[in-house]
């Protein structure tokens, strides 16, 4: 347990849980803001003893150093004592360490509906800025103003359609993103030069199939050319020119004729022939 001096609180709250009132506190510590409560009102409210929860808190490691003294100001009375709390958020944990079988049955069901809900009623409390929760909020619109009712509505409903428009445009966004890599990987692969035939290659490639071409017509008697450039077509040319068509449309000209790309494969094909 905290051994500084004990802690003033900001607000305190009477909330109404069932049929109990349970005090809570706002603390300011530093920058933040904390909810703390006070344990042994709900001590008595649950009927189980005050002095052995207070040991079993300091045995715990973790709520022995959350538990610290705040002045609450008692009901009815307006004195101010020093209570021992715990921060809202440790409530639970320091509940579930109470055995329900253990405690006399006429509180049982009580424990148990603290287990369940004090923590939720407590924190709604005090981030919705409402005073007691057992007024359901359904009961509130049935006997509330038509037009305010009516505001409340479409206020509700221009909150979902704002949350329904970020959720898509989230999702638009992630669709663009996703199709704006796919061309950029399509786009890197087109541009690749190694995917072309340069006039260079293309030219060693023509003397190269003249060569062939010559060796064959003297064995054979016939000219060959047009042979050995058909099978050169089928087995390499043809690939390269079906995979980079689109690429060739999309580079710049280089031909004599503006907007045209001359084929280093035709000029291939025309260096053979010629």
């Amino acid at each position: 347990m905290s051994e500084e001096k004990a802690l003033v609180s900001l607000e305190q709250k009477q909330v109404i849980f069932y049929d109990d009132e349970i005090t809570a506190v706002l603390i300011q510590q530093g920058s933040k803001q904390q909810v703390y409560v006070p344990i042994r009102p709900i001590c008595n409210r649950l009927g189980i003893a005050w002095p052995a929860q207070r040991q079993r808190i300091l045995r715990d490691p973790i709520l022995s150093e959350a538990m610290t003294p705040v002045i609450v100001t008692i009901t009815g009375t307006g004195q101010e004592v020093e209570s021992l709390c715990l921060p809202l958020q440790f409530l639970n944990g320091w509940l579930f360490g109470i055995n329900a079988t253990r405690v006399n049955s006429d509180v049982r069901d009580r424990l148990l509906r603290y287990q369940r809900e004090c923590y939720t009623i407590l924190h709604e409390a005090f981030r919705a800025g409402q005073l007691a929760t057992d007024i359901d909020f359904n009961e509130l619109l049935n006997q509330a103003d038509p037009d305010a009712v009516q505001a409340y509505q479409m206020a509700q409903a221009i909150v979902k359609l704002a949350r329904n428009q970020i959720l898509l445009e989230s999702r638009l966004t992630h669709r663009l993103d996703d199709h704006e890599h796919r061309l950029e990987d399509v786009e890197a692969t087109l541009s690749n030069p190694e995917r072309f035939i340069t006039r260079e290659q293309a030219g060693r490639i023509s003397q190269a199939v003249r060569a062939i071409g010559l060796v064959l017509t003297k064995r054979t008697g016939r000219n060959e050319y047009g042979t050995v450039y058909g099978e050169l077509t089928a087995n390499l040319i043809s690939p390269l020119t079906a995979n980079s068509r689109q690429a060739n449309m999309m580079r710049p000209s280089t031909g004599s004729t503006p907007g045209i790309r001359t084929s280093p494969i035709r000029t291939f094909h025309s260096d053979c022939s010629g």
